[in-house]
């Protein structure tokens, strides 16, 4: 018999958490009804439901906020949530978002709440957004909570398009110049290096130089690339276990520009969710439990959690992030004050705003040095490379005798 983990709110409104029995979710929330409790999640755990959740791999993330603001569009026109997801499962062009407006209609015909139907599709939905869709619910201000929600997932999806946009010109830069050095060196210059030597005489040192690097990579990369291989399959692996990951987590962050960013965007999506679980009714306790978990570096999440427990024992959230050691100052004065005046949720929400404008200009500054750099490497290997061609071209007609 399927086995269902389920989280709800007991007579007394007191959260409870176990695991039911049942044939099927319909009889598992009828056990939870007559127990009393209101269920807000409920999952099928097991093998069953990682198959279940394997079923159909085109519901993923990138569902998550397109769902958010369709459902947002009719509630706003007055429909109720439950019949607004109906009105998305059989209005909408057929495909993905129809299929998981389908699924999650479903689930409110079983009667789960709105937040518990979501939590149902943890590929598509993360905590943040059922937890925050469930206090909504509870409050009875689930529009607004959706524009909250929708506007934090727009602005985390815009930063992740200037993120890449930033990034794609050096990486093609990358591959242009990694293939026109290997054209040069390894299909170009073998075929003249014969040509120049029967005319006679000895190679410019430029020209050794190059047919040396030429020799070498066609012995040494075949190698390298195998060794390379090998070494991620090694590091993936390891990586798949806790211990691994949080090792590799930390070393991360003492690796000069990788760290730094891995840090700040740690830093920006803690405070961006905290804000955001703040202004939506979440109390500090929950919301710090559900922010430190926003953080994808798990060796900086284990620190959060430290500073969220000496939070919980009584001590201010500033001098508890700062104790971390990721949080810049002027960061925690500003966020010390919002403490002091009692507005805690607009402060992390200008503090996360200004950041993100921070972030984006360190970004734009490291990309545009990079770039430069990278130009300037470029230019210079291709012009030892026409030197070392064109010196040996000279220095071979010098030996033409007519």
């Amino acid at each position: 018999m399927p086995s269902f983990a389920y989280t709800a709110v007991g007579p007394g409104g007191a959260p409870e958490s176990g695991v039911v029995d049942a044939p099927g979710r319909a009889e598992a929330l009828r056990d939870l009804a007559a127990r009393g409790l209101r269920p807000t999640s409920l999952r099928e755990s097991g093998a069953a439901a990682a198959a279940g959740k394997a079923a159909d791999p085109r519901l993923g993330p990138s569902l998550q906020l397109p769902f958010l603001e369709a459902l947002d569009d009719l509630v706003r026109g007055g429909l109720s949530a439950g019949e607004a997801v109906r009105l998305l499962s059989q209005r909408l062009q057929p495909g993905p978002l129809r299929d998981l407006c389908a699924a999650v209609w479903s689930r409110l015909g079983e009667g789960l709440a709105l937040s518990a139907a979501l939590g149902a599709f943890p590929r598509v939905f993360d905590s943040h957004a059922t937890n925050l869709v469930a206090a909504g619910e509870a409050t009875g201000n689930l529009q607004g909570v959706l524009g909250r929600l929708i506007r934090h997932y727009a602005e985390q999806r815009e930063f992740r398009q200037r993120l890449l946009a930033a990034m794609l010109y050096p990486a093609v830069m990358v591959v242009a110049a990694s293939a026109v050095t290997a054209f040069l060196i390894l299909f170009l210059l073998p075929r003249l290096e014969p040509l120049l030597a029967s005319l006679g005489g000895e190679l410019p040192w430029a020209t050794r130089l190059l047919v040396g690097l030429a020799e070498a990579a066609m012995v040494a990369a075949p190698l390298a690339l195998l060794a390379g291989l090998a070494a991620l399959l090694a590091v993936r692996r390891w990586r798949r276990t806790d211990a691994g990951r949080e090792a590799a987590d930390a070393l991360l962050l003492r690796v000069p520009v990788a760290g730094a960013l891995s840090l700040r965007l740690s830093v920006l999506n803690f405070c961006e969710t905290l804000a955001s679980l703040i202004e939506n009714g979440i109390t500090l306790a929950q919301a710090l439990r559900m922010a430190e978990r926003s953080a994808p570096n798990r060796s900086l999440r284990r620190r959060l959690r430290a500073a969220t427990d000496r939070v919980l024992e009584g001590e201010p959230l500033s001098r508890a992030l700062g104790r971390t050691g990721a949080f810049p100052g002027l960061l925690l004065d500003r966020i010390t004050v919002a403490e002091q005046t009692g507005n805690l949720a607009p402060g992390l929400r200008d503090v996360a705003r200004s950041y993100r404008a921070e972030l984006d200009r360190w970004l734009s500054a490291l990309t545009k040095g990079f770039a430069a750099a990278l130009l300037g490497g470029v230019f210079a290997l291709v012009a030892l490379i026409a030197f070392a061609i064109v010196s040996a071209v000279f220095a071979a007609s010098g030996n033409l005798r007519f």
